[in-house]
């Protein structure tokens, strides 16, 4: 079992770093399971589970780190104050209606056909080059939107419909949904701060239907949750590091590197897939 929590760790750093820098913390996922085998452990129903409940870990941060603009209550704050916040919630409900449609149809095929490590080597690299070309173009613009009381309703629905890309493995939901604001008009700061806000409904969400799948068909092991509970735990402590780290970074740079880097794995992962030195 110490192993298995030295393995739960790893995954709680890769998810914690990954959820929230645009180089898709699916993929790195799906590609650390196939190093270290978390499948012939405990089963590929618990990693289905795992993949996605591991992801509360970084929504509990979100939560956290922008508390005061997502809680509506308190003596302190105006009327005006709280009607925006109330607002931010609405506008995050909005943009998460295509997802949930899409999501729930079509969660089993997805499941099923894309979530392998070929898809997410292709996706990575794809979404490489759109992430430098889209940078490139947005280095002289002027965003019209720089704080999310600024953003219509219509812009949240745009932004959820952008969102369904990242159903695809390898995507990254942040990255596309903070590229895609960013096409749309919204500044950098608002669109990684609605792309973190969009993620609490969508990844609960998520979690949730992943849940009740599992233990429709499962049973759970005291070694599956102690496994479980170590990622989310871990999860939530890099989170929070991480998503402090890019709203500081996101004020001075842009995200033509993580293209790179995305570029740079996919290949180094397709040599790795054709050498058969990882399997697919």
């Amino acid at each position: 079992m110490f192993i298995d929590v030295l393995k739960s760790i790893l995954f709680g750093i890769v998810e914690g770093i990954t959820e929230w820098l645009p180089v898709s913390s699916t993929g790195h996922m799906i590609i650390l399971e196939s190093l270290l085998d978390v499948k012939e452990t405990f089963g590929s129903a618990f990693w289905d589970l795992f993949l996605v409940v591991i992801q509360l870990g970084a929504i509990i941060a979100v939560i956290i780190c922008f508390f005061s603009k997502l809680w509506p209550f308190g003596s302190s704050k105006t009327k005006e104050v709280k009607k925006n916040t109330w607002m931010i919630w609405l506008k995050v409900l909005i943009a998460c209606l295509p997802a949930a449609v899409i999501g729930l149809i079509f969660d089993d095929w997805l499941d099923e056909h894309l979530y392998n490590s070929i898809t997410v080597s292709i996706t990575l690299i794809i979404y490489g080059v759109l992430f430098i070309v889209i940078e490139i173009f947005n280095k002289k613009r002027e965003f019209k939107i720089n704080d999310i009381t600024e953003m219509s309703l219509s812009t949240a629905l745009i932004i959820g419909c952008i969102q369904l890309l990242a159903l695809i493995p390898g995507t990254s939901r942040s990255g596309v949904t903070i590229l895609g604001a960013m096409l749309i008009g919204c500044n950098r700061t608002v669109s990684a701060e609605f792309s973190f806000f969009l993620s609490i409904p969508v990844m609960l969400g998520a979690s949730l239907l992943k849940a009740v799948k599992f233990f429709m068909d499962n049973t759970i092991t005291t070694d599956q949750i102690i496994f479980l509970l170590v990622g989310v735990v871990v999860a939530f402590i890099v989170s929070m590091l991480v998503i402090k780290f890019l709203m500081k970074y996101i004020k001075k740079h842009d995200f033509k590197v993580f293209g790179i880097y995305r570029i740079i794995l996919g290949i180094i992962l397709i040599i790795l897939f054709a050498s058969q030195v990882i399997s697919v």
